[in-house]
């Protein structure tokens, strides 16, 4: 879980930094080429995203890195990788790195803060859905709390439904008409709460740091139910409606869309992507939409 995560990474990391990254990963790297011009934000799940051209908003990896010759006129997020900025580089936003390291050669050129976080542990995305202990996809004891958090998440399937099911609807609408975006807002809204929780356990302590680190672990936490209760929905709406050839009530909707990606998270390694890129863009919908809502978060006087 998120909550897991945010309290490892408060602690200064015992092991080695997440280094040794690999250059050339399974999948083949997104690149936008030299020449080219690119209006859309670049993600990358599992695999590097190149930069040569002109990215006119921000670019993100999750398991990837982000090499940068080019220009990128947004900000940088990368989870679990390197930004390598060449001297050609040119990046207008924010560099934000969590697991990984910045490399800027000489000539580079960043507007924004580079913020990094070496020492996360290379085993975060696991711990998104919780850790493996080291043991095989298929041991029982695996196998037995992955049906065990299932369970769980169909209770709380009843819980949300039954207390704010309008709500749910609004942030499930945001996940099927943005899921891009909203993965993205995910992402770095992960990124914004772990930054923040190291802020509080590293320079705020005693007193002030442990209650304002509670309220961000609270505060991920909560994102993370109702952003994948709403994901379980519009997942199972449009199966119930593009495969089932039927309309379900929001409940029994939601719990064929649990059904469906718990089966997926007995996949090894592709269920733990699937669920993770299904935990950022509930997350991403779950502040677009503040819980459902639709209101500004800060409103001005």
């Amino acid at each position: 879980m998120i909550a897991t995560l945010l309290l490892l990474l408060a602690v200064p990391a015992a092991g080695q930094p997440a280094r040794g990254h690999r250059s050339a990963r399974s999948a083949p790297a997104l690149r936008l080429e030299a020449g080219s011009v690119s209006s859309q934000q670049l993600v990358g799940v599992g695999r590097d995203v190149i930069v040569q051209g002109q990215a006119l908003a921000d670019v993100a990896a999750l398991d990837g890195s982000v090499e940068v010759s080019g220009q990128v006129t947004g900000d940088i997020v990368v989870l679990r990788g390197d930004v390598r900025l060449a001297p050609t580089a040119r990046v207008g936003g924010d560099i934000f790195v969590v697991g990984g390291s910045v490399h800027a050669a000489p000539g580079a050129h960043a507007g924004g803060r580079m913020v990094s976080y070496p020492t996360a542990s290379n085993a975060w995305m696991t711990l998104l859905e919780g850790p493996s202990l080291g043991l095989g996809f298929a041991s029982r004891l695996v196998v037995g709390a992955k049906l065990a958090l299932l369970a769980a998440w169909a209770a709380l399937l009843l819980l949300f439904f039954a207390a704010s099911g309008r709500q749910l609807l609004e942030t499930a609408d945001g996940v099927r008409r943005e899921p891009f975006r909203s993965f993205f807002v995910g992402l770095t809204g992960v990124v914004s709460l772990v930054l923040t929780g190291l802020f509080f356990s590293a320079f705020a302590r005693g007193l002030i740091g442990v209650p304002l680190l509670i309220l961000v672990v609270i505060l991920a936490l909560v994102l993370k139910l109702w952003g994948m209760v709403a994901v379980f929905y519009a997942l199972g709406d449009w199966v119930s409606r593009h495969l089932l050839r039927r309309r379900f009530r929001p409940l029994n909707a939601a719990t064929i869309g649990l059904l469906v990606l718990g089966a997926v998270k007995f996949l090894p390694w592709f269920g733990v992507v699937a669920w993770t890129t299904a935990t950022f863009i509930g997350i991403g919908a779950a502040l677009s939409t503040k819980f459902g809502r639709r209101e500004p978060w800060f409103e001005l006087a």
